[in-house]
């Protein structure tokens, strides 16, 4: 039996090497002449040979089970091909007003931190990790292992259980109100407001079901991959060629070809510019047959541009987007203790900085840094006495924005906010620089409209309105990935992945 998976991305890697475990002669397609799609990387050199090495794209590493379950499947040794270590610091925060507090990963720590520096009771903190947990082990089993899709899952005993603790998950409330009801001071609301974030989404208008994230960073754990993020694909990568699988790099898939209710194959453009038609309109088009598909490739575009004979699931298709990111990769000729791994950088007004996102598609003139530094436990990723600056800014998604103009003005406020905080002025200390905004993630990784995470999460039927992983229309075709069910970040895709090569086999 042919498999064929359309898009590297982390979810189709991960969806070949469960499809070759169990015997599938797997095909993977992917457009760019690299794998990982957002989780990739790149370096910066200097005039005088230094080098800036650079994650691209996702920086914070959770639920490491999950890529060790892709090894396990295999039968290998995960720490054979990928090793992680658990971070002490969760994340440094700083405030505009001399504020600073770090997240320890040790609870008692953390709670302490949150009362010498904010004065809330640390008892505070802990009631919200464990209602993070409890959140978390409700709705694992029912919303994040299994299809949303089939009647099966709405009627075991995880089903079940979630219908008992339905008011416990806040479906009928915002983030941001459930913050506020559990503190007392505002840094604490916004710091835990800021993981609406992660799925792209407003605190003030997301459930605060969505309080669940912290569950994976706090309880869990948040780790370093000691070769950098990018070692997850390059492991999985390795890990997929030993099972047979093949990576088609520079292969454009430009149509799933569909015979009644089945695919029957795709239609593939090679892009290698060695080959002897240079012009894309003239390259010739391979049409090769397959027994199933699996696409990683963003829904919309897959069903717009791959699949526009079919019927078009519009109500999904049409979803409000997440929010996309801009992006500034500095190299920075000093280092700076203050920093860690994870640094948080908050706006005056979280309320404004969201409405501006969501409401106004613009980028708010004092915007929330992240600020990652892989530097600081991978030493070889910039020059002595120097450190790699990842800066990440939540943006709208591209909706025709000047974003010429905004990254300008969007690069002097970063470097404004950055000297107040730090004390120095950060901007004779760019040594290198490159940038990636909503239009360069969007050309890249065919996300639509340069959304980071498929389409928001901003009402409580959000869940809900993700395609499910499996076709209604063609009964072996597949969708995987951060537009789809559960949802986008590094885990969720994995998730995808286990959940669809599953539908596969049931």
């Amino acid at each position: 039996m042919k498999a064929a998976v359309i898009g590297a991305g982390i979810a189709g890697i991960a969806s070949s090497i469960r499809l070759a475990v169990t015997g599938y002669a797997v095909d993977v397609f992917e457009a760019n002449t690299y794998p990982g799609g957002k989780l990739s990387t790149f370096e910066h050199r200097t005039s005088d040979g230094g080098v800036y090495r650079f994650d691209a794209g996702p920086s914070l590493f959770t639920m490491p089970d999950l890529v060790d379950d892709l090894f396990r499947l295999a039968g290998r040794n995960p720490a054979d091909y990928f090793e992680y270590i658990r971070l002490d610091e969760t994340c440094r925060y700083f405030w505009d007003d001399g504020t600073r507090l770090t997240a320890w990963a040790d609870h008692t720590r953390f709670a302490a931190e949150v009362e010498t520096v904010l004065g809330e009771p640390g008892q505070h903190l802990l009631d919200q990790l464990a209602d993070s947990a409890l959140k978390y082990d409700v709705t694992e089993k029912l919303f994040l292992q299994k299809s949303l899709h089939k009647l099966g899952t709405w009627l075991g005993r995880d089903a079940l259980r979630g219908y008992v603790n339905l008011p416990k998950l806040g479906v009928f409330g915002t983030m941001n109100a459930a913050n506020e009801r559990r503190f007392q001071h505002p840094k604490l609301v916004q710091l835990f407001n800021r993981y609406a974030t992660y799925n792209g989404s407003d605190p003030y208008q997301t459930p605060a079901t969505l309080n669940i994230i912290p569950h994976l960073e706090y309880n869990i754990g948040a780790f370093f991959p000691k070769k950098g993020m990018v070692s997850i694909t390059d492991s999985l990568v390795k890990l997929a060629t030993e099972l047979g699988v093949r990576f088609h790099f520079n292969r454009r898939v430009d149509e799933i070809v569909t015979e009644g209710n089945r695919v029957i194959g795709l239609r593939a453009t090679s892009m290698n510019p060695e080959d002897e038609h240079p012009s894309p309109s003239t390259r010739p088009q391979i049409t090769t047959p397959f027994d199933l598909v699996v696409s990683n490739m963003d829904v919309v575009n897959a069903f717009r541009k791959l699949l526009p004979h079919a019927k078009q699931p519009e109500r999904i298709l049409r979803q409000p987007k997440s929010s996309s990111g801009l992006i500034f990769y500095w190299g920075i000729k000093r280092t700076f203790p203050e920093l860690d791994l994870h640094n948080i950088f908050f706006s005056n007004d979280y309320r404004a900085e969201f409405d501006h996102l969501f409401q106004q598609n613009k980028l708010y003139d004092d915007p929330t840094i992240y600020l990652n530094i892989t530097s600081k436990h991978k030493a070889d990723d910039a020059p002595t006495s120097c450190e790699n600056w990842f800066i990440l800014l939540n943006a709208p998604n591209n909706t025709g924005q000047d974003w010429d103009a905004v990254i300008a003005e969007a690069r002097q406020n970063v470097i404004r906010k950055l000297s107040h905080v730090l004390g120095v002025d950060v901007e004779p200390l760019i040594e290198t620089e490159s940038l990636l905004d909503p239009r360069s993630i969007e050309a890249r990784t065919s996300s639509s409209q340069g959304a980071l995470y498929g389409n928001s999460s901003n009402n409580r039927f959000a869940a809900f309105l993700r395609h499910a992983n499996f076709s209604h229309q063609f009964e072996n075709l597949y969708f995987v990935g951060g537009s789809v069910h559960p949802g986008g970040g590094i885990p969720l895709c994995l998730l995808s992945a286990k959940i669809a090569t599953g539908l596969i086999h049931a």
